[in-house]
């Protein structure tokens, strides 16, 4: 009963806020409608199991990628006065959304507490010399055993297309230059050479 509860209540939250985020107008809430949406995915995640998957969601998703796409937005020509217009008329909106998940941390708490919420277990299907492990260990085990040739390819890949990100986008500095420090000269340079900061009296001027 818990689990169902749980699970309708996590469906109806992350269907409402994808909903929202393509029918509102304003970029930003866009944006937090879709973190919203992320959340409840991953509790979604937890239940059926795939405590990694939830994880990834949270710290990969939400972390990372919304909060880029947050910056991006916020980089945009908004009219922030009329943002700050209609704070006091989305308050109450936002005490919902709050209410709606403060509910949801205390549903899942109290349910694992009291032994009344049964999550999801992986089968070891995947991994059948070791069954009754958890996703992450078995998903750790077949990343770095029978897999590892095409995690290190992959990585490798990704070093590739960061290298020629960089050699793509890098625009060499023209000769003479002063954009960029010559340490070497800066070691070899001398004392008189130097610049050095003065802090002349009232009315006595600086000796050159």
């Amino acid at each position: 009963m818990i689990q169902a509860l749980a699970f309708y209540l996590f469906a109806g939250v992350v269907i409402a806020s994808a909903v929202m985020v393509i029918m509102s107008r304003n970029p930003v809430h866009s944006v937090l409608w879709l973190i919203l949406a992320f959340f409840n995915a991953a509790g979604l995640m937890v239940l059926v199991g795939a405590e990694f998957i939830a994880m990834l969601l949270v710290i990969v998703y939400v972390g990372a990628v919304a909060v880029l796409f947050l910056f991006v937005v916020m980089m945009l020509d908004i009219d922030f006065a009329a943002m700050r217009a209609g704070l006091v008329k989305n308050f109450p909106l936002g005490i919902a959304i709050a209410l709606v998940l403060l509910a949801e941390l205390l549903l899942g708490l109290g349910a694992y507490g009291a032994g009344g919420l049964e999550l999801g277990t992986p089968d070891g299907a995947a991994m059948t010399n070791r069954p009754g492990v958890s996703n992450i260990e078995a998903i750790g085990a077949l990343l770095y055993g029978r897999y590892i040739v095409l995690f290190e390819i992959a990585g490798i890949i990704l070093l590739v297309a960061m290298i020629g990100a960089i050699v793509l986008t890098y625009r060499g500095t023209k000769p003479g230059s002063r954009s960029r420090q010559d340490v070497g000269k800066q070691i070899r340079r001398r004392p008189e050479e130097a610049t050095v900061m003065k802090n002349p009296e009232y009315g006595k001027g600086v000796d050159l």
